[in-house]
């Protein structure tokens, strides 16, 4: 038997059976996707996590805080012990105190924090308004303050560019060595807003770090980040901080957590659309099977004219892969129509309200194309029965068949 003659009798069914087919084209589409909606919505959810996570060098750095005791604390000499490390590029520090801060006459309690540009570079920080300070540009970031977004809730500004260019002035609260007490410097330079970052748990305001060691004596710093030249170091610099008594934390091990995480509630999502998949297969089964019944004399003339058993075989299987393909095909479109409508409605809704708008359901290529392959795979199985049965009948008991 010809590809051709195959081809025109495995698409009979659509023209002596349309109704029958179609529909069971739409149970398998309703089960495939069930299966595109509930894992899209798996990838969805993981995008939107891991997006808020800044890659790069963010993967290779370590940060390292001081431990809760204060048995140990970073200092000059520790961030130089951590440059000497083997595997470190580079470590940069922040210093933090407590300080009063002044915007437009009004005052309030924040962090003044000092760090050098490479230092958001590292952690990863991202403005949503205006730019973070700039490496070889010290003299320029002199000047320049960056504030938190918690800040502007502080003082009740509701945009991060009403913010930009603002004059801020600051009293910083000094630990005086050897005693709980603190004394009050005031800054007598004014610092202009040149960036408010997306940090929303942290009322903080930054300066370079040269220029906070300008107006006060830092003896200790509150974190430092260690930039390690490549990943297979990382748990190798990580162990030697750790047993210098520090809190050594990692973002790429939180991204691997995130994704084993999100993994298992994609897998989990996909049993559920794996279930109504399967009762779309019964049913293409049954419709198999049924096909079967209705084609016996069919098959016993053609076993008679010199179609073989695996010319029946090639048959039925051929009928039930289009009828898979294409319920793959239906259910792709009926789970993409789905999330995309939905993106629609809670990005329009986001807008309204003020919220930043995102992609709840996502749908990588490679997922769709396994899906479509897939769906001809289920339509291959549901067919081997019944073909290997209308294989084996009898051409002539197939021919008296009634």
């Amino acid at each position: 038997m010809q590809l051709r003659d195959i081809a025109a009798l495995s698409t009979r069914a659509f023209k002596t059976n349309p109704a029958r087919t179609w529909l069971t084209i739409a149970g398998m589409g309703v089960g495939t996707g069930a299966v595109v909606t509930l894992v899209g919505l798996g990838f969805g959810l993981q995008n939107i996590i891991l997006e808020q996570i800044v890659f790069g060098e963010t993967l290779l750095s370590l940060g390292v805080n001081n431990p809760p005791s204060k048995v140990v604390q970073i200092n000059t000499q520790t961030v130089k012990d951590f440059e000497a490390m083997e595997g470190v590029k580079a470590v940069t520090p922040l210093a933090s105190f407590p300080a009063l801060i002044t915007i437009d006459g009004l005052t309030g309690n924040t962090f003044l924090q000092g760090a050098e540009p490479a230092f958001f570079r590292y952690t990863g920080a991202a403005a949503s308004a205006g730019d973070l300070f700039i490496e070889g540009e010290d003299a320029k970031n002199a000047d320049g303050v960056i504030l938190t977004k918690a800040v502007l809730k502080l003082f009740g500004i509701e945009k991060p560019e009403d913010a930009i260019g603002k004059s801020v002035t600051f009293r910083i609260f000094v630990p005086k060595e050897g005693t709980d007490q603190s004394e009050e410097i005031a800054i007598e330079k004014a610092y202009k807003v040149v960036a408010i970052t997306k940090e929303e748990n942290s009322i903080a305001a930054m300066l370079l770090l040269s220029e906070l060691a300008s107006h006060v004596n830092i003896t200790t710093y509150e974190k430092a980040q260690v930039r390690v030249i490549k990943s297979d170091l990382l748990d190798q610099v990580s162990g030697e901080i750790v047993k210098k008594g520090f809190v050594v934390t990692a973002l790429s091990k939180t991204v691997d957590q995130a994704n084993k995480i999100f993994q298992g509630i994609q897998a989990i999502l996909a049993v559920f659309g794996g279930i109504a998949l399967t009762v779309s297969a019964i049913g293409m089964f049954n419709t198999m099977t049924v096909t079967l019944l209705e084609r016996t004399g069919e098959i016993g003339v053609m076993r008679t004219l010199g179609a073989s058993s695996g010319d029946i075989k090639i048959l039925f299987i051929s009928e039930a892969i289009i009828v898979g393909f294409l319920g793959g095909i239906m259910g792709i479109v009926f789970g993409l129509s789905i999330g995309f409508t939905l993106n629609g409605i809670m990005n329009v809704a986001a807008s309204n309200f003020g919220g930043k708008s995102v992609s709840l359901f996502s749908f990588p290529f490679m997922f769709l194309l396994f899906i479509a392959v897939f769906s001809a795979v289920v339509g291959f199985l549901t067919g081997v029965f019944p073909a290997r049965r209308a294989a084996g009948l009898n051409p002539l008991d197939a021919i008296r068949y009634k």
